[in-house]
């Protein structure tokens, strides 16, 4: 599968995620064997662009090819703005967010929001298109509600408007992420274009992708939460789409391994405070269904340095080697 220029392969992408697909988790799972690993979303707007905490989501320095960043916003000429912004800082591909569902970002009618108004979702597309010289990518969803399923509208309007690559989520805006994601709005869309489609939504195995990808005609999958703790699933499908054959799941020692190099890089990225307190969230998927896995993480996150945060996580996976 092509993204402009740019060869995904394997065909199995890391979903953008605030707060977790920073570039020390986007490292990891190019490691493990994701195609392609979208930023976290950046804000188009440039009173903010100033900030610690868009200096590290615009940090690429050293992130294998491609980078793909994605920005968020409602103003067309803000975000053509932002991506050029984001390009002359690295990125080679611009993908655009009308997926998010979160309420913060719906209120300020971005994210999936903007999936109401198609006038304003073309008008967006083109002004992106046209500012850069990369190619731009789009994510959405179904649509805004059950009674308001209009992805296949906006897939038109992005083809139309220059859009390289298309992602779609198998759930409404007002699912969040509850009940089930559903494909045949997916294979809907894929049947209609000829741009590149990529099916997101409860992906969280090697038989899944496969399954998604036969029922929906898509040219790849993405994964999101099922990646969190669990960065080998995109080695994992990548050998089974090409083989057939399940991979032995890690061992112990190896998940530590993982889990202690990617410690260190949040610690390096973001300096010992802020390292310590974001990587709390990914010890705990990393311990999630181990054995002891509660009591360690009551344990690990108290450790308020990244020495005892470090010692304390490595002798719990020892033990469980042991």
């Amino acid at each position: 599968m092509f993204i402009g220029p740019h060869n995904i392969e394997p065909r199995v992408i890391l979903a953008p995620m605030a707060g977790v697909t920073d570039k020390p988790f986007r490292i990891l799972c190019k490691q493990q064997g994701a195609g392609l690993c979208v930023s976290e979303m950046t804000i188009s707007d440039p009173r903010f662009w100033k900030t610690n905490k868009s200096r590290h989501r615009m940090d690429h320095d050293g992130e294998p090819d491609p980078i793909s960043v994605q920005i968020a916003g409602t103003d067309p000429q803000m975000l053509a703005d932002a991506a050029k912004y984001n390009v002359d800082h690295g990125a080679q591909i611009i993908d655009i967010n009308m997926g998010c569902p979160a309420k913060k970002v719906c209120n300020v009618w971005a994210g999936s929001a903007l999936m109401q108004n198609e006038p304003l979702v073309g008008q967006i597309l083109d002004a992106v298109v046209r500012a850069v010289d990369v190619p731009v990518t789009l994510k959405i969803r179904t649509g805004w509600n059950a009674e308001n399923k209009n992805a296949p509208v906006i897939a038109r309007i992005a083809e139309s408007a220059g859009i390289a690559c298309l992602a779609v989520h198998g759930r409404t805006r007002d699912q969040l992420y509850k009940g089930f994601a559903e494909y045949d709005t997916v294979a809907e869309i894929k049947s209609m274009l000829s741009i590149p489609v990529v099916a997101n939504g409860d992906i969280d195995s090697p038989q899944r992708a496969r399954e998604v990808l036969d029922y929906t005609g898509c040219d790849a999958v993405m994964i999101g939460r099922a990646a969190q703790g669990r960065p080998w699933i995109f080695r994992e499908i990548a050998h089974y789409l090409a083989t057939g054959e399940l991979l032995e799941a890690p061992p112990i020692t190896e998940v530590r391994d993982v889990l202690m190099d990617h410690l260190q890089r949040l610690h390096v990225f973001y300096g010992e405070e802020m390292g310590v307190r974001i990587a709390r969230k990914h010890l705990g998927w990393y311990a999630k269904d181990q054995p002891g896995g509660t009591e360690f993480r009551s344990v690990v996150n108290r450790a308020s340095n990244a020495e005892d945060q470090s010692r304390i996580t490595k002798d719990y996976f020892d033990a469980l080697a042991a």
